[in-house]
């Protein structure tokens, strides 16, 4: 494949699997009953003791990415730093940046290293993301494999407010925790015996055009910062007429801290609009 049509798949499936969200789907057998609400807020804090206290989080990262019959490997890098950052590095065959996206508390960036084309708009003006609750809270958590609560985020503060607000339910040696949002259906699956996140899912429910789910998957953990940290990522996204599928491996996990943490945008970069990167992915 092209040079130019990796970029062209990786640059615009990967902002879309952020688009919108939905857990896992429901089992067929018959959960237990609810357990009481002092259970579950037990168990939710369990959950929380497992986040990272880490500031910075850096990984080398394999992508392998499917678009319907297309398919694609791409090598890259991932830095974050907790509650300002997250920052996802693009290399064709393994030493060209072909593109970076960004997303930050206050905006989304875009870059096409390739074609000198960008997009950065404030996450309100991004519909798929405005529409599915999903702000820079929300995405960090699961990148981080965290708990959060929509439109507001997974600190210690907001969780203890929302915590009457999660359901738990049995499900074999797991806990689904789960909480309903207007159209937006959130659940996490954590192991009953380590209150370790092993799935996120997140459903957006439109009777009128089709429900869109994002189901996260976590696997592989690792010590890191004195906590299990996942190092692979399956992320599928299901919409009423695609699917996209991209898996993440991290390799050599660190706390790096020696990087700028936002991207400059050359003036020989031509900004794009969000109707035309959706156009642009819409005729893949």
């Amino acid at each position: 494949m092209k040079l130019q049509g990796i970029v062209r798949i990786a640059l615009l499936a990967l902002p879309l699997m952020f688009s919108s969200c939905g857990i896992f789907k429901k089992s067929n057998k018959n959960p237990k009953p609810v357990i009481e609400q002092q259970q579950t807020t037990d168990f939710v804090n369990q959950v929380r003791e497992n986040q990272q206290t880490s500031k910075f989080i850096t990984s080398k990262v394999k992508f392998s990415v499917e678009v319907g019959q297309q398919k694609l490997t791409l090598t890259g890098n991932l830095k974050m730093r907790r509650n300002d950052v997250i920052r996802l590095q693009l290399m064709a065959f393994g030493f060209v940046e072909a593109g970076r996206l960004e997303f930050t508390k206050d905006y989304v960036l875009i870059m096409d290293r390739i074609n000198k084309q960008y997009l950065k708009a404030p996450y309100r003006q991004v519909d798929f993301l405005r529409n599915s609750g999903l702000n820079f809270s929300a995405l960090q958590a699961l990148f981080w494999n965290e708990l959060f609560k929509p439109n507001q985020g997974s600190d210690a503060v907001v969780l203890d407010k929302a915590a009457s607000s999660f359901a738990t339910i049995e499900s074999g040696d797991d806990m689904i925790i789960s909480l309903e949002d207007g159209k937006m259906d959130y659940s996490w699956l954590a192991s009953k015996n380590t209150a370790i996140i092993r799935m996120a899912n997140i459903l957006y429910k439109d009777r009128f055009n089709g429900n869109t789910q994002l189901n996260w998957d976590y696997s592989d953990f690792e010590v890191f910062g004195r906590k299990m940290f996942p190092k692979k990522n399956l992320i599928k996204l299901t919409t009423p007429d695609k699917e996209v599928k991209l898996s993440m491996t991290l390799n050599y996990l660190g706390s790096d801290s020696e990087w700028e943490p936002r991207t400059e945008v050359s003036n020989k970069y031509r900004e794009v609009t969000v109707d035309e990167i959706l156009r642009r992915f819409m005729a893949l």
